[in-house]
């Protein structure tokens, strides 16, 4: 389960791996462009392009979506910048769970806008975790996780493009521990989580007055 180019590295190593893509679920496809054409999600493009059957739900609370997902009999689900949340009925699905990648070390950063907050509140170093989903915001136990340095250098796009990459690897790490039956479980701190929500047009204000670094950050 994925939608933008951020979730394409995971895709591509699991098409490339052992491992069997019993079906891609993506977003629906959306206006684009100054044409405002129908597109399709970079995530349904390669399904197509390497012939992955595709579902693009609009909500996959739908029952009908539920069952068909059932009728998969996955192991796992793999979740990835997907777009939607997943309720009680659709976690339950899998033989194992359903994995998220996330990019932030959890509990740091939960929400919908990790990436854009780490830079723009100075950090000097994220990662990407897999977590065991629940029916929380980002919450569920953690898998495994891996620390990535913040350059100076770094913006938003190229940090999106670094942990997209480590993430897609570290996916593939945990399902191979859990292949082997030496993954483990560990539940997050709650006292040490911090959020980043979705990004208001406000947030990208200047302020001139600001410190060089703050506004470098932005």
């Amino acid at each position: 389960m994925g939608t933008p180019e951020f979730s394409l590295p995971t895709l591509h190593k699991l098409y490339e791996s052992d491992h069997d893509i019993l079906l891609v679920v993506t977003q629906p496809d959306r206006p684009k462009g100054r044409g405002r054409e129908s597109t399709p999600p970079p995530v349904k493009q390669f399904a197509l392009e390497k012939k992955i059957p595709v579902l693009q739900p609009i909500k996959c609370t739908n029952l009908e979506i539920v069952k068909t997902l059932g009728a998969l009999n996955a192991d796992v689900f793999i979740v990835v910048a997907f777009g939607q949340i997943l309720d009680k009925n659709l976690l339950a699905l899998p033989h194992h769970f359903c994995i998220n990648l996330h990019s932030s070390l959890l509990p740091k950063y939960r929400g919908a806008a990790p990436i854009n907050w780490a830079i723009i509140n100075g950090e000097t170093e994220t990662g990407v975790t897999t977590m065991k989903m629940n029916a929380g915001l980002d919450t569920g136990d953690i898998l495994l996780s891996r620390k990535v340095p913040i350059r100076n250098k770094d913006d938003a796009q190229s940090l999106h493009d670094t942990l997209a990459h480590q993430g897609s690897s570290l996916v593939m790490e945990t399902l191979n521990q859990l292949d082997s039956g030496s993954l483990e479980a560990t539940s997050q701190n709650s006292d040490l989580a911090s959020y980043a929500p979705k990004l208001k047009k406000e947030d990208g204000l200047i302020k001139w007055n600001q410190p060089a670094v703050k506004i470098h950050n932005l």
